[in-house]
Protein backbone atom coordinates (compact mmCIF):
# COMPACT_ATOMS: atom_id res chain seq x y z
CA UNK A 1 0.00 0.00 0.00
CA UNK A 2 2.75 2.05 0.68
CA UNK A 3 4.26 1.49 -2.94
CA UNK A 4 0.88 2.37 -4.31
CA UNK A 5 0.42 5.46 -2.29
CA UNK A 6 3.72 7.05 -3.27
CA UNK A 7 3.12 6.73 -6.89
CA UNK A 8 -0.11 7.91 -6.79
CA UNK A 9 1.46 10.92 -5.20
CA UNK A 10 3.61 11.34 -8.15
CA UNK A 11 0.87 11.25 -10.57
CA UNK A 12 -1.01 13.62 -8.83
CA UNK A 13 1.44 16.06 -8.63
CA UNK A 14 1.59 16.07 -12.29
CA UNK A 15 -1.71 17.19 -12.74
CA UNK A 16 -0.86 19.66 -10.00
CA UNK A 17 1.92 20.85 -12.86
CA UNK A 18 -0.71 20.78 -15.31
CA UNK A 19 -2.61 23.41 -13.72
CA UNK A 20 -0.13 25.20 -12.97
CA UNK A 21 1.49 25.24 -16.20
CA UNK A 22 -2.70 26.74 -17.06
CA UNK A 23 -1.98 29.64 -14.60
CA UNK A 24 0.75 30.37 -16.74
CA UNK A 25 -0.48 30.86 -20.46
CA UNK A 26 -3.49 32.28 -19.12
CA UNK A 27 -1.73 35.09 -17.53
CA UNK A 28 -0.13 35.82 -21.26
CA UNK A 29 -3.21 36.13 -22.18
CA UNK A 30 -4.70 38.18 -19.50
CA UNK A 31 -1.96 40.78 -20.75
CA UNK A 32 -3.51 41.27 -24.40
CA UNK A 33 -6.21 44.00 -24.58
CA UNK A 34 -9.26 41.49 -26.09
CA UNK A 35 -9.41 42.92 -29.79
CA UNK A 36 -5.39 42.33 -29.70
CA UNK A 37 -5.99 38.75 -29.46
CA UNK A 38 -6.42 38.05 -33.02
CA UNK A 39 -2.93 40.05 -33.86
CA UNK A 40 -0.58 38.30 -35.45
CA UNK A 41 2.66 39.72 -33.92
CA UNK A 42 4.87 37.65 -35.69
CA UNK A 43 4.34 37.01 -39.72
CA UNK A 44 5.55 33.31 -38.95
CA UNK A 45 3.56 32.33 -36.23
CA UNK A 46 -0.41 31.81 -36.07
CA UNK A 47 -3.12 34.75 -34.23
CA UNK A 48 -2.70 34.68 -30.88
CA UNK A 49 -6.33 33.55 -30.62
CA UNK A 50 -4.98 30.20 -32.69
CA UNK A 51 -2.83 29.24 -28.81
CA UNK A 52 -6.00 30.34 -26.57
CA UNK A 53 -7.56 26.95 -27.87
CA UNK A 54 -4.81 25.10 -29.21
CA UNK A 55 -2.88 24.39 -25.69
CA UNK A 56 -6.70 22.89 -24.64
CA UNK A 57 -6.61 20.83 -27.87
CA UNK A 58 -3.40 19.53 -27.92
CA UNK A 59 -4.28 18.31 -23.91
CA UNK A 60 -7.25 16.94 -25.32
CA UNK A 61 -6.46 15.29 -28.35
CA UNK A 62 -3.64 13.61 -26.71
CA UNK A 63 -4.61 12.74 -23.35
CA UNK A 64 -8.86 11.58 -24.00
CA UNK A 65 -7.82 9.59 -26.60
CA UNK A 66 -5.09 7.09 -25.06
CA UNK A 67 -6.49 8.00 -21.22
CA UNK A 68 -9.87 8.40 -20.79
CA UNK A 69 -12.50 7.71 -24.31
CA UNK A 70 -14.65 10.49 -23.51
CA UNK A 71 -16.79 11.70 -26.56
CA UNK A 72 -15.89 15.23 -27.82
CA UNK A 73 -18.50 17.90 -28.22
CA UNK A 74 -16.86 19.81 -30.88
CA UNK A 75 -14.63 18.10 -32.86
CA UNK A 76 -14.30 20.85 -35.32
CA UNK A 77 -12.59 23.10 -33.00
CA UNK A 78 -10.32 19.78 -31.45
CA UNK A 79 -9.12 20.00 -35.13
CA UNK A 80 -9.14 23.68 -35.51
CA UNK A 81 -6.94 24.32 -32.91
CA UNK A 82 -4.71 21.17 -32.93
CA UNK A 83 -3.55 22.63 -36.48
CA UNK A 84 -4.59 26.26 -37.23
CA UNK A 85 -5.10 27.12 -41.30
CA UNK A 86 -2.71 25.65 -43.20
CA UNK A 87 -1.15 28.67 -46.03
CA UNK A 88 -2.59 27.74 -49.55
CA UNK A 89 0.16 26.85 -51.17
CA UNK A 90 2.70 27.12 -48.41
CA UNK A 91 4.19 29.92 -47.40
CA UNK A 92 3.22 32.47 -44.31
CA UNK A 93 -0.37 32.47 -43.04
CA UNK A 94 -2.88 34.40 -44.85
CA UNK A 95 -6.10 33.46 -42.47
CA UNK A 96 -7.77 36.60 -42.06
CA UNK A 97 -9.49 37.51 -37.80
CA UNK A 98 -12.99 36.68 -39.31
CA UNK A 99 -12.02 32.77 -39.99
CA UNK A 100 -11.45 32.17 -36.49
CA UNK A 101 -14.28 31.43 -33.93
CA UNK A 102 -15.10 34.73 -31.44
CA UNK A 103 -13.77 34.63 -28.27
CA UNK A 104 -16.77 33.20 -26.26
CA UNK A 105 -16.87 30.23 -28.23
CA UNK A 106 -13.06 29.75 -27.74
CA UNK A 107 -13.10 29.91 -23.96
CA UNK A 108 -16.26 27.84 -23.82
CA UNK A 109 -14.08 25.28 -25.49
CA UNK A 110 -11.36 25.62 -23.02
CA UNK A 111 -13.46 25.44 -20.27
CA UNK A 112 -15.17 22.38 -21.35
CA UNK A 113 -11.83 20.68 -21.77
CA UNK A 114 -10.55 21.02 -19.07
CA UNK A 115 -13.67 20.41 -17.10
CA UNK A 116 -13.77 17.16 -18.89
CA UNK A 117 -9.65 16.41 -18.65
CA UNK A 118 -9.42 17.31 -14.70
CA UNK A 119 -12.29 14.63 -14.05
CA UNK A 120 -10.99 11.87 -16.14
CA UNK A 121 -7.69 12.30 -15.23
CA UNK A 122 -7.82 12.42 -11.21
CA UNK A 123 -9.98 8.77 -11.47
CA UNK A 124 -7.05 7.70 -13.68
CA UNK A 125 -4.12 9.12 -11.29
CA UNK A 126 -5.85 8.14 -8.32
CA UNK A 127 -6.61 4.51 -9.00
CA UNK A 128 -4.44 1.93 -7.23
CA UNK A 129 -4.98 -0.13 -10.58
CA UNK A 130 -4.79 1.79 -14.02
CA UNK A 131 -4.25 -1.14 -16.43
CA UNK A 132 -2.15 -1.86 -18.61
CA UNK A 133 -1.70 1.13 -20.80
CA UNK A 134 0.07 1.62 -24.17
CA UNK A 135 1.63 4.90 -22.90
CA UNK A 136 1.94 5.53 -19.12
CA UNK A 137 0.16 8.69 -17.61
CA UNK A 138 3.34 10.31 -16.46
CA UNK A 139 4.52 9.95 -20.03
CA UNK A 140 1.64 11.76 -21.49
CA UNK A 141 1.35 14.26 -18.52
CA UNK A 142 4.92 15.22 -18.82
CA UNK A 143 4.70 16.03 -22.50
CA UNK A 144 1.19 18.12 -22.09
CA UNK A 145 2.94 20.20 -19.40
CA UNK A 146 5.95 20.99 -21.16
CA UNK A 147 4.29 21.44 -24.42
CA UNK A 148 2.08 24.30 -22.85
CA UNK A 149 5.20 26.11 -21.26
CA UNK A 150 7.69 25.49 -24.11
CA UNK A 151 4.14 27.57 -25.80
CA UNK A 152 4.50 29.64 -22.68
CA UNK A 153 7.60 31.14 -24.03
CA UNK A 154 6.92 31.12 -27.38
CA UNK A 155 3.74 33.45 -26.11
CA UNK A 156 6.02 35.73 -24.52
CA UNK A 157 7.84 36.54 -27.23
CA UNK A 158 5.19 36.96 -29.71
CA UNK A 159 3.92 39.61 -26.96
CA UNK A 160 6.94 41.08 -27.26
CA UNK A 161 6.67 41.86 -30.77
CA UNK A 162 3.05 43.62 -29.81
CA UNK A 163 2.66 47.46 -29.74
CA UNK A 164 2.53 49.11 -26.33
CA UNK A 165 -0.94 50.02 -26.70
CA UNK A 166 -2.06 46.24 -27.92
CA UNK A 167 -1.37 45.60 -23.72
CA UNK A 168 -3.40 45.52 -21.02
CA UNK A 169 -0.76 45.61 -18.42
CA UNK A 170 2.05 48.04 -18.33
CA UNK A 171 5.49 47.02 -15.97
CA UNK A 172 8.53 48.57 -15.07
CA UNK A 173 11.56 46.84 -16.53
CA UNK A 174 13.37 45.46 -13.99
CA UNK A 175 16.97 47.07 -13.58
CA UNK A 176 19.92 44.92 -12.13
CA UNK A 177 22.88 46.83 -10.66
CA UNK A 178 25.47 47.14 -13.29
CA UNK A 179 27.82 44.17 -13.10
CA UNK A 180 31.86 44.87 -13.68
CA UNK A 181 33.05 42.23 -16.86
CA UNK A 182 35.85 42.09 -18.68
CA UNK A 183 35.65 39.78 -21.91
CA UNK A 184 37.34 36.80 -21.34
CA UNK A 185 38.19 33.66 -23.19
CA UNK A 186 37.78 30.32 -20.60
CA UNK A 187 40.38 27.49 -21.31
CA UNK A 188 38.21 23.99 -22.06
CA UNK A 189 40.86 20.95 -21.30
CA UNK A 190 39.93 18.24 -23.90
CA UNK A 191 37.89 15.55 -22.33
CA UNK A 192 34.76 13.92 -22.93
CA UNK A 193 30.72 14.45 -22.69
CA UNK A 194 27.98 12.87 -22.72
CA UNK A 195 24.71 14.08 -24.64
CA UNK A 196 21.45 13.16 -24.13
CA UNK A 197 19.31 10.26 -21.78
CA UNK A 198 19.45 6.50 -21.94
CA UNK A 199 16.56 4.71 -23.44
CA UNK A 200 15.73 3.22 -20.33
CA UNK A 201 15.88 6.72 -17.59
CA UNK A 202 13.30 7.24 -15.16
CA UNK A 203 13.47 10.95 -15.61
CA UNK A 204 11.32 12.26 -18.39
CA UNK A 205 12.79 13.60 -22.20
CA UNK A 206 11.82 14.32 -25.72
CA UNK A 207 12.38 11.91 -28.39
CA UNK A 208 15.07 13.98 -29.83
CA UNK A 209 16.90 13.49 -26.25
CA UNK A 210 17.75 9.80 -26.76
CA UNK A 211 19.78 7.66 -27.03
CA UNK A 212 22.57 8.64 -24.96
CA UNK A 213 26.50 8.50 -26.10
CA UNK A 214 29.68 10.14 -25.58
CA UNK A 215 31.30 12.18 -27.32
CA UNK A 216 35.17 13.23 -27.45
CA UNK A 217 35.68 17.03 -27.29
CA UNK A 218 38.89 18.31 -27.79
CA UNK A 219 40.62 21.45 -26.20
CA UNK A 220 39.09 24.48 -26.82
CA UNK A 221 38.38 28.47 -25.36
CA UNK A 222 35.27 29.85 -24.92
CA UNK A 223 33.65 33.44 -24.21
CA UNK A 224 33.36 33.55 -20.32
CA UNK A 225 30.05 35.63 -20.79
CA UNK A 226 27.79 35.91 -23.73
CA UNK A 227 28.18 38.58 -26.73
CA UNK A 228 26.81 41.74 -25.28
CA UNK A 229 24.12 44.49 -26.65
CA UNK A 230 27.40 46.40 -26.59
CA UNK A 231 29.74 44.08 -28.51
CA UNK A 232 27.48 43.83 -31.37
CA UNK A 233 27.21 47.35 -31.38
CA UNK A 234 30.85 47.24 -32.24
CA UNK A 235 29.82 44.68 -34.77
CA UNK A 236 27.51 46.68 -36.45
CA UNK A 237 29.72 50.10 -36.28
CA UNK A 238 32.51 47.86 -38.52
CA UNK A 239 30.04 47.52 -41.16
CA UNK A 240 29.31 43.75 -40.23
CA UNK A 241 26.01 44.16 -41.61
CA UNK A 242 27.72 45.28 -44.64
CA UNK A 243 30.63 43.37 -45.09
CA UNK A 244 29.45 40.53 -47.84
CA UNK A 245 32.89 38.00 -46.74
CA UNK A 246 30.97 37.47 -43.49
CA UNK A 247 27.62 35.81 -44.15
CA UNK A 248 27.18 32.69 -45.52
CA UNK A 249 25.08 33.09 -49.29
CA UNK A 250 22.27 31.85 -47.68
CA UNK A 251 22.47 34.46 -44.86
CA UNK A 252 23.32 37.58 -47.14
CA UNK A 253 20.54 36.30 -49.62
CA UNK A 254 18.34 36.39 -46.56
CA UNK A 255 19.26 39.79 -45.16
CA UNK A 256 19.06 41.47 -48.46
CA UNK A 257 16.10 40.32 -49.39
CA UNK A 258 14.50 41.50 -45.72
CA UNK A 259 16.56 44.46 -45.35
CA UNK A 260 17.80 42.93 -42.10
CA UNK A 261 20.32 45.56 -40.72
CA UNK A 262 19.80 44.93 -36.66
CA UNK A 263 18.48 42.83 -34.17
CA UNK A 264 14.76 42.37 -34.00
CA UNK A 265 14.65 43.40 -30.12
CA UNK A 266 17.10 46.91 -31.47
CA UNK A 267 14.84 50.10 -32.35
CA UNK A 268 16.57 53.16 -33.61
CA UNK A 269 14.69 56.65 -32.69
CA UNK A 270 15.76 60.16 -32.73
CA UNK A 271 19.54 59.06 -33.42
CA UNK A 272 18.90 56.72 -30.09
CA UNK A 273 19.15 52.85 -29.68
CA UNK A 274 16.36 51.45 -27.84
CA UNK A 275 15.41 48.15 -26.68
CA UNK A 276 12.09 46.65 -27.13
CA UNK A 277 11.02 45.26 -23.52
CA UNK A 278 7.93 43.69 -22.67
CA UNK A 279 6.30 46.75 -21.27
CA UNK A 280 8.47 49.67 -22.06
CA UNK A 281 11.11 51.02 -24.52
CA UNK A 282 14.38 51.14 -23.12
CA UNK A 283 17.95 52.59 -23.71
CA UNK A 284 19.26 49.88 -25.20
CA UNK A 285 21.24 48.37 -22.02
CA UNK A 286 24.90 47.63 -23.49
CA UNK A 287 25.68 44.92 -20.15
CA UNK A 288 22.59 42.89 -21.37
CA UNK A 289 23.15 39.88 -23.97
CA UNK A 290 22.25 40.65 -27.40
CA UNK A 291 19.27 38.40 -28.91
CA UNK A 292 19.96 37.54 -32.77
CA UNK A 293 19.44 35.22 -35.57
CA UNK A 294 21.92 32.45 -35.65
CA UNK A 295 22.49 34.21 -39.45
CA UNK A 296 23.37 37.50 -37.38
CA UNK A 297 25.59 35.49 -34.75
CA UNK A 298 27.73 33.61 -37.60
CA UNK A 299 28.17 36.70 -38.94
CA UNK A 300 29.36 38.24 -35.90
CA UNK A 301 31.50 35.10 -35.15
CA UNK A 302 33.32 35.35 -37.86
CA UNK A 303 33.89 39.15 -37.73
CA UNK A 304 35.90 38.25 -34.24
CA UNK A 305 38.05 35.65 -36.08
CA UNK A 306 36.24 32.71 -33.46
CA UNK A 307 32.86 30.64 -34.66
CA UNK A 308 30.04 29.66 -33.04
CA UNK A 309 30.46 26.30 -30.23
CA UNK A 310 29.08 22.74 -31.66
CA UNK A 311 26.09 21.05 -29.32
CA UNK A 312 29.26 18.88 -27.67
CA UNK A 313 31.73 22.08 -27.21
CA UNK A 314 28.67 23.89 -25.62
CA UNK A 315 27.85 20.88 -23.28
CA UNK A 316 31.00 19.99 -21.96
CA UNK A 317 31.83 24.32 -20.77
CA UNK A 318 28.27 23.99 -19.36
CA UNK A 319 27.97 20.55 -17.22
CA UNK A 320 31.77 19.07 -17.50
CA UNK A 321 34.13 19.29 -14.79
CA UNK A 322 38.22 19.43 -14.54
CA UNK A 323 37.55 15.86 -12.83
CA UNK A 324 35.98 14.44 -15.44
CA UNK A 325 31.97 13.71 -14.19
CA UNK A 326 29.17 15.64 -15.46
CA UNK A 327 27.22 18.12 -13.47
CA UNK A 328 23.40 17.96 -13.49
CA UNK A 329 23.87 21.64 -13.24
CA UNK A 330 26.59 24.20 -14.63
CA UNK A 331 26.95 25.04 -10.93
CA UNK A 332 26.30 21.55 -9.65
CA UNK A 333 23.37 19.37 -7.89
CA UNK A 334 21.57 22.41 -6.19
CA UNK A 335 17.63 22.62 -7.59
CA UNK A 336 17.22 25.94 -9.95
CA UNK A 337 16.99 29.36 -7.81
CA UNK A 338 16.99 33.36 -8.46
CA UNK A 339 20.40 33.59 -7.33
CA UNK A 340 21.78 30.63 -10.26
CA UNK A 341 20.35 32.66 -13.20
CA UNK A 342 17.68 34.41 -14.85
CA UNK A 343 15.09 31.66 -15.48
CA UNK A 344 11.69 29.97 -14.95
CA UNK A 345 9.56 33.07 -15.33
CA UNK A 346 11.64 35.34 -12.71
CA UNK A 347 11.68 38.36 -15.76
CA UNK A 348 10.61 39.56 -19.20
CA UNK A 349 13.68 40.71 -19.79
CA UNK A 350 17.64 39.82 -19.57
CA UNK A 351 20.39 40.96 -16.73
CA UNK A 352 23.43 42.02 -17.31
CA UNK A 353 25.91 39.33 -18.26
CA UNK A 354 27.68 37.93 -15.02
CA UNK A 355 24.65 39.00 -12.92
CA UNK A 356 24.75 35.18 -11.29
CA UNK A 357 28.05 34.43 -10.30
CA UNK A 358 26.14 31.69 -8.32
CA UNK A 359 25.27 29.99 -11.90
CA UNK A 360 29.15 29.63 -13.08
CA UNK A 361 30.05 26.57 -14.55
CA UNK A 362 32.69 23.87 -12.80
CA UNK A 363 35.18 25.61 -15.60
CA UNK A 364 33.93 29.50 -14.80
CA UNK A 365 31.92 30.29 -17.97
CA UNK A 366 29.24 32.71 -16.52
CA UNK A 367 25.47 32.21 -17.21
CA UNK A 368 25.17 29.18 -19.39
CA UNK A 369 21.53 28.50 -18.23
CA UNK A 370 18.91 31.49 -17.94
CA UNK A 371 19.44 35.18 -19.54
CA UNK A 372 19.24 33.76 -23.23
CA UNK A 373 19.39 30.61 -25.38
CA UNK A 374 22.37 29.92 -27.36
CA UNK A 375 23.08 29.34 -30.74
CA UNK A 376 25.56 26.09 -31.59
CA UNK A 377 26.61 25.73 -35.03
CA UNK A 378 24.95 21.69 -34.85
CA UNK A 379 22.61 21.16 -37.21
CA UNK A 380 19.53 19.94 -35.42
CA UNK A 381 19.79 15.87 -35.86
CA UNK A 382 19.01 12.75 -34.55
CA UNK A 383 21.24 10.94 -32.36
CA UNK A 384 21.69 7.77 -33.24
CA UNK A 385 19.01 5.33 -31.69
CA UNK A 386 16.35 7.92 -32.14
CA UNK A 387 12.92 6.65 -32.37
CA UNK A 388 10.12 9.37 -32.74
CA UNK A 389 6.87 9.16 -30.06
CA UNK A 390 4.18 7.20 -31.32
CA UNK A 391 1.86 9.52 -30.22
CA UNK A 392 3.87 12.74 -31.55
CA UNK A 393 5.81 11.54 -34.37
CA UNK A 394 6.48 14.59 -36.16
CA UNK A 395 7.67 16.86 -32.94
CA UNK A 396 11.26 15.94 -33.93
CA UNK A 397 11.47 14.19 -37.14
CA UNK A 398 9.86 17.03 -39.41
CA UNK A 399 12.25 19.43 -38.15
CA UNK A 400 15.41 16.56 -39.05
CA UNK A 401 16.07 18.61 -42.42
CA UNK A 402 19.08 20.13 -42.54
CA UNK A 403 17.71 23.97 -41.89
CA UNK A 404 17.22 24.20 -38.26
CA UNK A 405 20.43 24.42 -35.37
CA UNK A 406 20.20 23.65 -31.57
CA UNK A 407 20.19 25.81 -29.53
CA UNK A 408 20.95 25.18 -25.82
CA UNK A 409 20.37 26.85 -22.12
CA UNK A 410 17.35 28.88 -21.62
CA UNK A 411 15.66 32.23 -21.62
CA UNK A 412 14.48 34.28 -18.79
CA UNK A 413 10.97 32.51 -20.12
CA UNK A 414 11.85 28.84 -19.33
CA UNK A 415 10.52 26.93 -17.20
CA UNK A 416 13.07 25.19 -14.31
CA UNK A 417 11.79 21.79 -15.62
CA UNK A 418 13.63 22.34 -18.88
CA UNK A 419 16.86 23.18 -17.62
CA UNK A 420 17.77 19.48 -17.56
CA UNK A 421 21.22 18.49 -19.47
CA UNK A 422 19.32 16.58 -22.58
CA UNK A 423 16.79 19.36 -23.15
CA UNK A 424 17.56 20.64 -26.94
CA UNK A 425 16.01 23.74 -28.49
CA UNK A 426 16.07 24.56 -32.13
CA UNK A 427 15.33 27.22 -34.80
CA UNK A 428 15.80 28.12 -38.62
CA UNK A 429 18.79 30.09 -39.16
CA UNK A 430 16.82 33.30 -39.64
CA UNK A 431 14.75 33.61 -37.10
CA UNK A 432 15.07 36.59 -35.01
CA UNK A 433 12.42 36.72 -32.32
CA UNK A 434 13.13 34.16 -29.78
CA UNK A 435 15.52 35.37 -26.68
CA UNK A 436 18.52 33.47 -28.38
CA UNK A 437 21.97 35.38 -27.95
CA UNK A 438 25.51 33.61 -28.22
CA UNK A 439 29.23 33.09 -27.40
CA UNK A 440 32.08 31.95 -29.25
CA UNK A 441 34.81 29.52 -29.25
CA UNK A 442 38.43 29.38 -30.91
CA UNK A 443 41.27 26.99 -30.89
CA UNK A 444 43.08 26.74 -27.41
CA UNK A 445 45.27 29.74 -25.92
CA UNK A 446 48.94 28.87 -26.44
Amino acid sequence: MLATKSAAGVRGGLLERLIEARIRTDELFDLVRPDALYDRPIDERHRIVFYIGHLEAFDWNLLNTRLLDRGSTRPDLDRLFAFGIDPVGGGLPTDQPSDWPVLPVAHRYVQRVRAELDEGLAAVLNSPDPGPREFSPELLLNVAIEHRLMHAETLAYMLHRMPLDRKLVRQQTVRFQPVPTTPAMVSIPAGSVVLGLPRNDARFGWDNEFEQHTVQVPAFTMDRYPVTNGEYLEFMAGSGYQNRALWSGADWAWKQSHGISQPAFWMRENGQWLWRAMFEEVPLQLDWPVYVSHAEASAYARWAGKSLPTEAQWQRAAYGSPAGAAREYPWGAEPPSAARGNFDFENWDPAPVGAHPQGASAFGVADMLGNGWEWTSSLFQPFEGFQPFPFYRGYSADFFDGKHYVIKGSSPRTAACLLRPSFRNWFQPHYQYVYAGFRCVSKPLD
